[in-house]
Parts: C-alpha cells; structure tokens; sequence
C-alpha cells in the first residue's frame, strides 16, 4: 500500500530515530564495559604497583561483582520507569565513582570503587537491551540486538587499546570521562520506546513459570566460562608464556575484540534469517569446544596464539543470541527484569572466573586452566532449549 507524503516522512523519521537510539546505547554500552570488563588490560599495571596475579584478578573481577547486586533492580525500574534516565543516572554515577578512584590510596580503596562502579554501570545492561525490544521488529531484532552486543567486545577493545600503556589515575580519568560523556548523550538523544500492548507474557503471568528462560539462564552463564578465561588471562599468557610487549599484545587482541564484535553481527544476522536464537547458539558453543580444546593441547606452541585470537572470537559471539531470545520470551512487560536475571546469572559466573582460573593457572599451569573451560561450551549443548521460543514475542 502507497504511504502518503506525511506518512512517509513519518516512517522514516521513525526509522532515524531508531537507529540513533540504537548507536548512542551502543556507545553506553561500550562506556560501561570498558570498565566493566577491560580492566584485565589494567592488570600488568596493578603487578607493577607490587600486587600479584590473584590480587590484581580480583579487582578486574571487581565491577561484575558490583553489578550482581543491582542488575535486577536496575531491570524493574526500566520495566517501570522506562530506558533513558535509568541509562543516564546509572552512567553518570560509575563516571563520578571512577574519576573518585584516581584518589583511592590502596587496593581495597581501589576494589571499593570498582565495586560501586560496577553497581551503578549496571544499568546499560538491561535498559539497552529492553529499547531494542521496543524499537525493533521481530524480523531485524536479532541483527539489532547483535549490534548492541557488539558494544561489550568494543569496550573491551578499547580498554585493549588504551589502558596497557596508561597508569592507573590516567586509566581511570579516561574510563570515567567515557562514562560521563556517554551519560550526556544518552540523556541528550535516546527516547523511550512507546509502551506496547500487553503480550502473551504478560497475559499468562510470569514468564518463569516454565523452564525455558531458566534453561537459557544456565547455558549462557555457562558459556560466559571460557570467554571470561580467554579475556582476563590472554594478555598475561601472550606477556609471560610467549614474550609478546605488553603493547603489541593489547592491539592484536583489540583486533580480536573486533572480530567478535563482527561475530555477534553474524551470529543475530544469522538467526534472522532461520528464525532461530537458540539453533545458532548451540552450533557456536560445540565451536567454542573445539577451539578450547586446541588452546589447551597447543598451550606452549606457536598455535596457541591463533587459538587464543579464534577462541577470543567465538567465545563473545553468541551472547546476543541469548539476549534476543531472553526478552522476547519475556515480553515487554517483564524484559528488564529477565535480562537483568540473565546479566545476574552471566556475572556471577564472570566474577568467579578470574581468581579460580587465576588458582588454577598458578597450581596446573595454563594449558589446565584452558582444558577446564572445555566442559562448560560442551554443557551448554545440552541445557539450551530446544523448541521454538514463542511466548511474549510479538
């Protein structure tokens, strides 16, 4: 049917505004992250200040813990308050903390405010993901929401590049700068989506009552596993088991950090086009199988380094898989909430694994800590669902 001259500039207005509420949640996205979880990069500089490894994976580890406590807060105040001033006041809280940390006198000081940073920055995570439900169709939803993935590749891409060659006030004036300035442009450009009809979520009660987002819960915790081990471990294993400079290492592994970001584009492409997230996640995580397995069998070789870079790319690909098929199964009215749950179950995980890899690295070395993570992918097989998931899409 023919659009009139008003409803066509209409419809594409539309389709402006969208995508520019999609690039600016991406940009908070990639501000949260970069501290959230790129603060691996930092650990080198935390070595030099007299910490050692265990030490300085706690407090790389530090922001998820923060973020355990508020995710699901952060969730249901989205789910009722909407998307743009929960992202704003979250945003601009971490950057203010962040900035208060160059003055922190030690470790514990220092772990304090990754702690509360990481608390206040949880809010991206489920407002970013609850506008793409909004604003997108069911059709281009999981290339959406693979765009908005990719935010967490880039941020730690950033972090990559900028935080081996900085000291730790310099790291944090730039992390908290990003924030800040990504706080304003938030509050300056996204809008809330208009509120949707009540869907089959909602009509049917809470979406937990079945197993499935249950089910989806447990295998991307589980797959956080080896993604976590290759992210925080990899420039220590390149530095120490390989001699590569510290530099030279953070600008190939931001490459890698790209690539993953181009991953999750495929990976939602993909699932549009069979009308399926849950299909390519299984096929992925077999994938992250096999390439940890040939991490830990070449540990000490020169393939190991291809490996590690393919394993860096595999590992971050389906998350937004899980996340697509987490809100729509939830529906709008419970999405915030639901995907503050997944981010509670992916963090919890994400914060265990750095200082248990950490221990199992100095007992059995790194090509154990790399075997280990094989279990989890091959795991995660078995629990995702496997019927279509149908209840709150619309």
């Amino acid at each position: 049917m023919l659009r009139s001259s008003g409803e066509s500039t209409e419809f594409v207005n539309a389709g402006r505004r969208r995508w520019a509420v999609l690039v600016i949640g991406m940009v908070a996205m990639t501000a949260g992250c970069a501290f959230q979880f790129g603060l691996a990069y930092l650990i080198p500089a935390l070595m030099a200040d007299g910490l050692t490894l265990a030490q300085a994976g706690l407090l790389a580890a530090a922001p998820t813990v923060g973020l355990l406590a508020t995710l699901i807060a952060w969730g249901a105040a989205a789910d009722r308050w909407g998307e743009r001033w929960v992202l704003t006041i979250g945003l601009a809280t971490a950057g203010v903390i962040l900035l208060a940390g160059i003055a922190a006198g030690g470790p514990v000081a220092l772990g304090v405010c990754f702690l509360l940073a990481g608390a206040a920055g949880a809010a991206v995570h489920a407002s970013s993901g609850r506008l793409i439900l909004g604003w997108f169709a069911a059709h281009e939803r999981g290339l959406a929401m693979g765009l908005r993935q990719t935010a967490q590749p880039l941020g730690v891409a950033v972090a990559a590049l900028v935080l081996p060659s900085l000291a730790r006030p310099a790291a944090l004036l730039f992390l908290g700068a990003f924030c800040l300035v990504a706080a304003a442009l938030v509050a300056i450009v996204v809008r809330n989506p208009e509120a949707a009809p009540a869907t089959a979520g909602t009509a049917t009660g809470s979406p937990y009552r079945t197993p499935v987002l249950w089910r989806l819960h447990a295998a991307s915790a589980l797959l956080i596993v080896p993604q976590f081990t290759v992210a925080t471990f990899a420039l220590v294993f390149l530095v120490e088991r390989h001699a590569w400079e510290p530099s030279a290492a953070g600008r190939v592994l931001a490459a890698g950090q790209i690539a993953g970001a181009l991953a999750r584009l495929g990976a939602g492409w993909w699932s549009d086009r069979v009308r399926s997230r849950t299909r390519p996640m299984r096929i992925v995580a077999l994938g992250i199988a096999l390439v940890m397995a040939l991490l830990a069998a070449g540990a000490t070789t020169s393939v190991a380094v291809a490996a590690l870079l393919v394993a860096g790319v595999l590992s971050v690909s389906p998350n937004g898989l899980a996340f697509t098929a987490v809100a729509e199964y939830a529906g709008r009215a419970w999405a915030g909430r639901a995907l503050g749950v997944q981010n509670t179950a992916q963090n919890a995980v994400a914060a265990l694994t750095p200082p248990i890899m950490a221990a199992v690295i100095g007992t059995g070395g790194y090509r154990v800590a790399f075997a280990a993570a094989i279990v989890f992918p091959l795991l995660a097989t078995v629990v995702i669902p496997g019927a279509p998931l149908s209840q709150g899409t619309s």
